[in-house]
């Protein structure tokens, strides 16, 4: 029976000085797989360069357990059995057992996701997201611990998407060194629907270079193959891709690009990658003619598709000519949110700041505080023009909102209203300012 009294990992058995190194550089493992000597080993390279005998690292109940923690803080929506986390959780021991089991008899069978469309910011468009059963959450994660140290070992240094220690920021600030270093010419590329496309036989082979565990590699295909349960169409076979949601997703996405990086750095070109997104910064219109020539090259080999019309060749040195990346606009030599991303947040303070609203002021700005302290987290380094923008887009709507309840009509909120409600009003008030954050952090530098 697995026990849910150890809430954390039971601590590794000391080892000697380089085993402890090595787990001070790989403290985000999970420490109930990576032993000490399995780290040092990973550092040191396994003989023959493939590693045996995972599948019982997977289904270790306190490798289970720990997925299902962070499953359970995670929460979401149930997948296509309708049981929801909070139902997993009343018999999670015994429903963990059952996991257990079925893994170590070899008879778990995965469940098709369940797909949902969620809005793309800007589009008209919808983006297919994938909802997997909590269980299959479970076990995906418990893979996951098991296989990302393998390959996080091989990832490329420019690859900032889904991996410990790195994010988007990081990849941001690598493109704007890059330009400010005179890398001029821009490859913007788009894979067309990257995360449906990765062909299985050739995701697998990449698996393959470095797992030798049959069953481990079954069960992963299995997952690929599970196919997904859309509530209009019906159930269709998993033949291509990997359904976005999945907890394994990222970690293979990432596996499948990882050659194109390796690829690119070695020709000299600069690609700085997050998920499917990337871009290849060069010094001349040549290198980025050559390095356009060698994408395409390899994306018709791994049978992915460039979008034609999002990919392009830019040069930034022409006054006006600019690129979008991670939810910035590069252009001009500076760089602040995309139009999308202004967008968005527009979006979302108009749907909390409806001018029929029943609530009091201090609860609609404590609702409004935390959006935008979030999208200050990331925009912060934006023109202080488009904050100030922002910060009146949003007291605009905060006016209308009030003239409308003593009984105003327009949609305006300038003039009297201002003089009525001055920006100190909403300020003494608690109102998040996105500009007056801006310039404290200018004058603690």
């Amino acid at each position: 029976m697995i026990l849910l009294t150890q809430t954390s990992p039971p601590p590794v058995p000391t080892g000697d000085k380089q085993g402890g190194e090595a787990r001070a550089r790989w403290a985000w493992t999970e420490a109930s797989v990576w032993s000490e000597p399995m780290l040092t080993t990973l550092e040191r390279g396994i003989k023959g360069g493939k590693w045996f005998s995972l599948m019982d690292k997977a289904w270790n109940p306190r490798n289970l357990e720990s997925s299902w923690h962070k499953v359970q803080r995670n929460g979401g929506a149930a997948g296509v059995d309708g049981h929801s986390v909070a139902q997993f959780a009343r018999p999670a021991a015994s429903n963990l057992e059952r996991i257990h089991r079925q893994l170590r008899e070899g008879t778990w069978e995965p469940q098709p996701v369940r797909r949902t469309w969620i809005d793309k910011p800007g589009s008209p468009d919808k983006r297919p997201l994938g909802i997997p059963n909590v269980s299959d959450r479970i076990v995906q994660g418990a893979l996951r611990h098991v296989l990302e140290p393998i390959f996080e070992h091989t990832f490329s240094e420019y690859s900032y998407g889904f991996r410990p220690g790195r994010g988007a920021k990081d990849a941001l600030r690598r493109v704007d060194g890059l330009l400010k270093a005179g890398r001029a010419w821009v490859v913007d590329a788009d894979i067309k629907g990257y995360f449906d496309a990765i062909p299985h036989d050739q995701l697998m082979d990449c698996l393959k270079q470095k797992v030798s565990d049959g069953r481990v590699l079954a069960l992963v295909e299995k997952y690929l193959k599970a196919g997904v349960m859309d509530s209009i169409s019906g159930w269709s076979p998993g033949e291509r891709g990997t359904p976005q949601g999945a907890v394994l997703s990222p970690l293979l996405a990432n596996l499948y690009l990882n050659e194109l990086d390796h690829l690119m750095a070695a020709r000299g070109y600069a690609i700085t990658r997050y998920a499917d997104d990337f871009v290849i910064l060069t010094n001349t219109e040549s290198e980025a003619r050559e390095a356009l020539r060698l994408l395409q090259e390899w994306t018709a080999r791994r049978e992915l598709t460039l979008h034609p019309e999002k990919t392009r060749l830019i040069d930034t040195s022409i006054k006006g000519e600019g690129f979008d990346f991670l939810g910035y606009r590069f252009q001009n030599g500076g760089k602040w949110p995309r139009k999308k991303s202004l967008q968005k947040l527009r979006d979302t303070v108009r749907q909390r700041t409806p001018r029929l609203n029943g609530r009091s002021l201090e609860a609609i700005i404590a609702g409004l505080n935390p959006v935008l302290r979030g999208w200050f987290a990331y925009f912060k380094h934006s023109a202080k023009t488009n904050l100030r923008e922002m910060d009146q887009f949003v007291r605009r709507r905060l006016r209308s909102m009030l003239r409308r309840r003593l009984g105003g009509k327009g949609t305006t909120g300038m003039g009297r209203d201002h003089n009525r409600w001055p920006n100190t009003f909403f300020t003494a008030r608690g109102l998040f300012c996105l500009a007056a954050a801006r310039e404290r952090i200018c004058q603690s530098r």
